[in-house]
């Protein structure tokens, strides 16, 4: 396999377009943390009012990396949660949402994602991964995991994410978009 086809289904940017737009500079931890905080508070207040019904089979789908793990800020073997993004998660569980995460993270970290997320104490309902040989966008591999819980016959009424890719192609009642600042968290 060539180093662009694996890139490619890591979902990382090719040499060719690597060098298409640099990516901007990374704000400081506090100030992302703070701009993050924001939209984990909005998410809060909309999960207080929307999930209220009994009976309703909901559920909630976040991203990953810079989503709900602070990956750009503490890479490590087990990376922290992004507290304010744990906060509504729970809140989310507690009402009675399923919780799944949608990343692009290739199938052979299925076992080390799972573990991180639980071992930082996410509810983890499902986790699902760019599957082995899948070398479609990310945008379609995010949306046809969120058809899958679809099917299972969940509604989804918030979806997480940190790029347009986690969050473009519907299927969700409502998006949160947390900042990537023009691409320096990806």
């Amino acid at each position: 396999m060539t180093a662009a086809l694996v890139a490619a289904a890591l979902g990382a940017a090719t040499p060719s377009t690597a060098l298409a737009a640099p990516a901007a500079e990374k704000p400081s931890y506090a100030t992302w943390i703070s701009d993050v905080a924001v939209v984990a508070t909005q998410l809060e207040t909309y999960l207080g009012s929307r999930l209220t019904s009994a009976g309703e089979k909901t559920a909630i789908t976040l991203d990953i990396d810079n989503t709900t793990l602070e990956t750009a800020y503490n890479p490590a073997l087990t990376t922290p949660a992004i507290k304010s993004m744990l906060k509504a998660v729970r809140l989310a569980k507690s009402k009675g949402a399923a919780v799944f995460f949608v990343t692009n993270r290739p199938e052979v970290l299925g076992l080390p994602t799972k573990a991180n997320l639980v071992d930082v104490d996410y509810p983890v309902d499902g986790l699902y991964l760019r599957p082995w040989f899948n070398f479609e966008p990310t945008e379609k591999v995010k949306t046809d995991a969120r058809k899958a819980i679809e099917a299972k016959g969940y509604t989804i009424v918030a979806n997480v994410g940190n790029n347009t890719w986690d969050l473009a192609g519907g299927h969700a009642e409502r998006t949160f978009k947390l900042p990537d600042y023009d691409g320096a968290l990806d």
